[in-house]
């Protein structure tokens, strides 16, 4: 049973962590993979929108992942866009990438392979994870022009979809401590933290949400 006072602290984290950009039409389309095909679904509905004519879908496994996803999560991510109508030609897959540094410097790899040029990415991720992943984006890849996109929806409906509350308050709090600590080791650009929002992280650390906290905070996950 999760209290009221740890969801009220999960909703604060939620907010926070949407930055709210405006579509636009970009060069290209980057989905983060995850454990979550609904990034995949809103990477689809951006090119049948015309916001960008290519897709990458980056990502391997995760202790998340490895069972539901064991072709990858790229791959599962291509199956899902194809199935949703987004032609073969218009998806790249990068099935390397174990973390958010990885997705986009290899992303960028196989980009600059096929000699496509970017200026400006469609940057889709876990609705929980878009400033974390636009910082990231930012440190590694500075002469991009990042949008952030993720599925529109409220914590309710992202934890019914996934069915485990617990497990979403606990990717919320791991990826809030990446977003505090990440910039010091230099993973990612600085991004300003309000008081209400660190309290809140600290309560539900206190409360127990530590299973996607990092260790070691010098390696980046």
């Amino acid at each position: 049973m999760i209290s009221a006072q740890a969801w009220a602290d999960a909703e604060r984290l939620w907010k926070f962590q949407q930055l709210g950009h405006d579509m636009r039409p970009c060069s290209v389309a980057i989905g983060l993979g995850s454990h979550d095909l609904g990034v995949a679904d809103t990477t689809a509905d951006l090119y049948h929108r015309g916001m960008a004519p290519l897709i990458v879908f980056t990502g391997a496994t995760s202790r998340t992942t490895r069972d539901r996803m064991p072709r990858g999560e790229a791959e599962h991510y291509r199956e899902r866009a194809e199935e949703l109508g987004v032609p073969v030609e218009a998806i790249l897959v990068e099935p390397q990438a174990r973390n958010t540094g990885e997705n986009i410097r290899l992303s960028r790899a196989l980009l600059e392979q096929r000699r496509v040029p970017i200026s400006s990415a469609l940057l889709v991720s876990k609705p929980y994870e878009e400033r974390r992943a636009y910082a990231t984006a930012r440190k590694i890849w500075p002469e991009v022009d990042w949008v952030s996109a993720s599925t529109p929806m409220s914590l309710t409906e992202y934890v019914d979809s996934i069915q485990s509350a617990r497990l979403v308050i606990d990717m919320l709090v791991g990826a809030q401590q990446r977003l505090m600590i990440y910039p010091r080791q230099g993973f990612m650009v600085e991004q300003h933290v309000p008081d209400d929002v660190v309290a809140a992280y600290e309560r539900l650390r206190g409360a127990g949400f530590t299973s996607r906290l990092v260790q070691d905070a010098a390696t980046p996950n």
